[in-house]
This record gives structure tokens, sequence and C-alpha cells, in this order.
């Protein structure tokens, strides 16, 4: 019997300076070695609805500093670190219209001739900003995930506070050990794969195990490049990654 192949999505969530780019360029790095057909999607960039108008209005009402922190270059941003009753309200009235466009985008990713879609960050970590909240918001937030369509494997990639703020200073610490506390909450509700923090080595290595385990454990056939006899060549492609 012939079994039908799909393609696999992969989901990387976390709070700023958790590691996400880093885990998703070993594994694109990982995939590329092994000649499989990989699709990245950067989820502000690619699929929020109004980025623009959003991170204008955001702009002009907080004010608070553009772009990406570096340990060199640190910045004070204000948006998702803001919490009223009206942005709350603002939050779920923009990420209703992102729910709404992921849909279009994983229908259209899962016909593909893509072997792997790889989604940096999701909307889970627009859903995190609305956590901890009242039992409304909370309804909401549920909701919200029952119309989500879920990745085959979602990573929550957890990390120190004042070690991720270390790598990206961009939010106060206060802010960055709630954030982290809200996405631990909702690994709970949205089933997500916690990945503790370890050392960069080993963060990759378990997303590669999580992927060949779902492999196994699916009826969908494994694509090629992750069958068990092709893991030495990933392994090897991670440990250069890791040393450069």
């Amino acid at each position: 019997m012939r079994h039908r192949r799909a393609v696999i999505l992969v989901s990387f969530s976390g709070v700023d300076g958790a590691g996400k780019t880093t885990q998703i360029n070993a594994l694109q790095r990982c995939l590329a070695e092994t000649g499989s057909r990989v699709s990245l999607f950067s989820f502000w960039d690619d699929i929020a609805v109004l980025r623009r108008t959003r991170e204008k209005l955001g702009h002009n009402i907080f004010g608070g500093d553009r772009g990406v922190g570096r340990p060199d270059k640190p910045l004070r941003r204000r948006d998702k670190n803001v919490r009223s009753w009206y942005m709350t309200i603002a939050r779920v009235f923009f990420y209703s219209l992102d729910t709404m466009r992921i849909n279009l985008v994983v229908t259209k990713a899962r016909r593909s001739a893509t072997e792997v879609v790889i989604f940096d960050r999701y909307i889970y970590d627009e859903f995190a900003n609305l956590l901890p909240c009242g039992w409304i918001v909370r309804i909401c937030v549920l909701l919200l995930l029952r119309c989500t369509p879920r990745p085959d494997i979602v990573y929550l990639l957890d990390a120190d506070p004042q070690v991720a703020r270390a790598r990206k200073p961009e939010y106060p610490v206060d802010f960055m050990k709630r954030n982290r506390e809200s996405y631990l909450s909702l690994s709970e509700l949205a089933g997500m794969t916690v990945i503790s923090p370890l050392p960069v080595l080993e963060v990759t290595q378990k997303v590669m195990e999580g992927i060949q385990k779902y492999c196994s454990r699916t009826s969908v056939n494994c694509i090629p490049s992750l069958a068990p006899q092709h893991t030495r060549a990933c392994d090897e492609n991670v440990r250069a990654g890791a040393d450069r």
C-alpha cells in the first residue's frame, strides 16, 4: 500500500532572545544538507495582518525604540509590554484577523510541494500577550485556539529571562519574567512541546529528535531526508553549525 506524503509544519515560539533564530537556522542547514525542500515563514513579516499600520500606531501612541536590540545596542521597546483594557480589546481584534490569515497560509502550505514548512513564531506568540487574563479574555483565547490550525510539531523554547534579555535587550527583565510565565501557561492550553534551557547543540538535537518521533509515529510517509539512515548527516551538520 502506498502512503501519502504530507507537508510537515514546524513552529518555534518563545520569549525574545530564547534562541529561535539560532535553532531555525540549524534546522534549515540540516534539512538543506539532506536535500529537503524547506519554506520559512516569519510570522510578523509574512502573516500578521496590517503589520505596518500596527507598528506605526504602536510607535505613535506609546513611543519606544524601533528595530532589534543587540548586546551592544540595547533598546527600550513599548508595544506588547504595554497592558491596558483598550490594548486588550485591540489585541483580540487584530489576533482574530491573524487567526483567519494563518488558516489561509497553512492551507496553502499543506498543498505546496515543500516538504517542511518552518514558522519563525506562530500565532501562539500573540496569544501569550493576552495572558494572564480574566475569564472573558481567557474564553477569547480558548476560542481563538480552537480556530487555529495546529502545526504538526510545536516547539516552545524556554529560556532564563535574564539570559534572554542579555542576548536581545529590548524589554525590562520584569516583563520578560511575566512573559515567560505566560508562554508556559499557554503551552498547557495549546499542547506545545517545551524545550528547557540547554546548550545550543542539545536544543538542536531535541528539535531533530522531535521531528524524527513525529515521522515514526504517524502514518504519513516520512520525507526521505528525515529517514533514520540520514540522521548521521544531520548530527554532523548540527555540530558544525554549533561550532561556528
